[in-house]
């Protein structure tokens, strides 16, 4: 039913939209003198993407010669404000974080705008009217990943096609936007409809449960749409327990390009892929130097990737960082 399409991967930062200004003098290099200290809360361990965007933070912070306090919030919103708490109670130079969901969020950002601390935002957005609360997001565009994997769906899909959707974290920035992006794109092909989705939270094991349940309540299901590697590595699992063969009876399409799922896609137990860089440890780095001195930033910097068939896979797998 569907045919490969080629295209051509990249990982290359771009600075987008205008910059954000200073807002005055330089933060405070913190406890240890002209060493930046960075307060980092971390969404928690989910997926080997988070755990391959962790090692490149804490790499990179050694590397740039950063004090860096980390916390793993465990993804929940609450152990998240505690640590940004905590950091601002510990007079950090800057706090990042990849916020866990998109909203609440501006009552603790507040209280480290008046100390006096700026904020990086990495990997997800907050939504939020005061854009004062943060000098610079870092990040992929989700949208657009989404995007492409409807483009991919909508290139390849020949008469009616059932699609189930394993969604990222509820509320989570990456899960709404791909979402979104992905029903953009196939709303010119009445044919292919979403007949299930539902959040398997970023998870191998939520992607398996939540598969599990498809293949029993849809009795017709040709395509997974995951909105990360793992879930589709889940749901793998799912479908081979049911008997079937993932890749050919049921096809699937991702988000990420981690090692496990492109050797999955190389497999052909994953059909596409496209791709989120971890890897943002030192940008953010860079970033942090710049608020600290008080320097002007962008106030959006995106990560532009690319996307991967089964023979792209074979070709990056030799090289892959993550």
């Amino acid at each position: 039913m569907l045919k490969k399409i080629t295209t051509v991967a990249s990982v290359v930062l771009l600075s987008a939209l205008t910059a954000c200004g200073s807002g005055g003098g330089g933060a405070s290099t913190g406890s240890s003198g002209d060493t930046i200290t960075m307060g980092f809360a971390q969404v928690g361990a989910e997926s080997g993407w988070r755990t391959a965007n962790t090692k490149s933070v804490q790499d990179e912070a050694k590397a740039a010669g950063i004090d860096l306090k980390f916390s793993d919030a465990q993804q929940k919103q609450e152990n998240q404000i505690k640590a940004i708490r905590s950091y601002i109670q510990q007079k950090v130079s800057v706090i990042a974080f990849s916020p866990v969901v998109e909203t609440g969020w501006d009552t603790v950002l507040l209280e480290a705008k008046r100390a006096n601390i700026p904020v990086i935002l990495t990997d997800r957005s907050i939504d939020s009217d005061d854009t004062s609360l943060y000098k610079t997001f870092l990040g992929s565009d989700f949208v657009e990943e989404g995007r492409k994997a409807g483009d991919w769906m909508v290139a390849n899909a020949t008469g009616p096609t059932n699609v189930v959707e394993l969604q990222g974290t509820t509320g989570a920035a990456p899960a709404i936007d791909r979402k979104k992006g992905f029903e953009e794109k196939i709303a010119s092909k009445p044919d292919i409809k979403v007949v299930a989705s539902q959040s398997g939270d970023f998870t191998r094991s939520g992607g398996k449960q939540v598969m599990e349940a498809f293949l029993k309540s849809q009795p017709k299901i040709d395509v997974v749409y995951a909105h990360n590697d793992d879930m589709g590595l889940g749901a793998i699992e799912a479908i081979k327990a049911a008997g079937k063969v993932p890749g050919k009876d049921i096809k699937i399409i991702t988000v990420d390009a981690v090692k496990d799922g492109m050797q999955a896609l190389a497999n052909g137990e994953i059909n596409f892929i496209v791709e989120c860089n971890p890897l943002l440890g030192k940008q953010l780095m860079d970033l942090a130097k710049k608020v600290v001195a008080g320097e002007d930033v962008p106030a959006r910097v995106v990560t532009e990737e690319g996307t991967f068939t089964q023979e792209q896979a074979k070709a990056a797998l030799p090289t892959r960082q993550y």
